[in-house]
């Protein structure tokens, strides 16, 4: 697998390393769009200026994060901090995947600028606590696919961490799309964001138009059916649709989607190379982090070449963990309707 950790895996280690890609439908314990409106009067005035005096917010755990008055010095999950960005909210430390081999800023830092964070951990496992205590944190806000696990924050200094800041998690799995940047909103109006501003409000009309964009195609090509997929270089692994905010969501606007046989947790199939070719599909997405391989790295399995949607040039990118902004959103469901639109049947 990518990103190899000890043995064995844990269920948030497997989804870092890339083989599955979300857990759990929607539960009760997930926030949704309508669960932030407690939360506006926690710090987001009229026009979204915080509040003075105290600040608190009920994160997707259910536990409320207290402070003397809005934090200034956040820590964050490097795609969580991405998010918090496009809506005007600064972070001064970050961790999780945030540059590349080569130094440039990973998918997941979106419009970030990496050289003006402190970055506390790059990889899996990897959390500096000095330079997080240096930083004087007010506030650490990261994601949760695993109930009541803080995602890339490392278990063997959990306790260290969490004791020299409040925390808030928001789910990244067992919710949709629009929920999960509903509640990234919530949290950046919180902080001071203004949310009724026009570079918000344009991005949530462009999501809006967006998602009609894709529910449209669906419905004109019903019988395209998509792929899910993440490469290492033993195993492919098809993901069960419903298992992931993004996926799930797709299915809610009419996408169909391979079900493949899961495993014991339920949420993907491990399959050799050799029978990468169970499933048919006219269209395959490929998880674009950097913990899998992508597609051009796959030429040289045979299987792979003689996939029907590999020979059409039905290939696109998956956006695995999505920057759940209006503003980040939005292209990842435009990109998926120009995939169908363009798709023919080849499966």
């Amino acid at each position: 697998m990518p990103n190899a950790l000890s043995s064995p895996l844990s269920r948030r280690g497997v989804l870092a390393a890339g083989g599955a890609v979300g857990l759990g439908v929607a539960l009760a314990a997930c926030g949704s769009g309508d669960d932030g409106a407690k939360d506006a009067d926690a710090g987001a005035g009229a026009g979204g200026d915080a509040k003075a005096g105290p600040w608190s917010f009920e994160d997707d755990r259910g536990e409320t994060a207290k402070a003397d008055s809005v934090p200034k010095s956040i820590v964050a999950f490097t795609g969580t901090a991405a998010a918090l960005h496009d809506y005007g909210i600064e972070v001064k430390g970050v961790f999780g995947p945030t540059t590349t081999k080569d130094g440039k800023p990973d998918i997941q830092a979106g419009d970030l600028d990496v050289t003006k964070v402190e970055i506390l951990g790059n990889v899996w496992g990897e959390f500096n606590v000095e330079k997080y205590a240096a930083l004087a944190p007010d506030l650490l806000v990261t994601a949760q696919w695993v109930e009541g696990e803080l995602w890339y924050v490392p278990e063997q200094s959990k306790d260290k961490i969490l004791k020299l800041a409040p925390s808030v998690a928001l789910w990244a799995a067992e919710t949709t799309v629009p929920k999960a940047v509903q509640r990234h909103a919530d949290l950046a109006g919180s902080l001071g964001a203004d949310l009724k501003s026009a570079k918000v409000t344009d991005a949530k009309a462009r999501f809006e138009k967006a998602a009609g964009r894709l529910r449209a195609a669906a419905k004109s090509k019903p019988e395209i059916r998509v792929l899910v997929g993440s490469a290492s270089q033993d195993l492919f692994y098809v993901s069960l649709a419903k298992m992931s905010a993004d996926t799930l969501y797709f299915q809610e606007l009419g996408v169909k989607f391979v079900e493949p046989k899961v495993n014991s947790q339920g949420f993907f199939e491990e399959l050799s190379w050799e029978n990468i070719d169970k499933y048919p599909a006219d269209i395959i997405m490929m998880d674009n982090r950097s913990s899998a391989l992508q597609p051009d790295a796959l030429t040289s399995k045979p299987t792979w070449a003689r996939l029907p949607a590999v020979k059409a040039g039905q290939v696109v990118p998956r956006v695995t963990e999505p920057i759940y902004s209006y503003d980040k959103c939005a292209p990842i469901l435009d990109d998926l309707a120009a995939a169908i639109e363009k798709a023919r049947k080849v499966a």
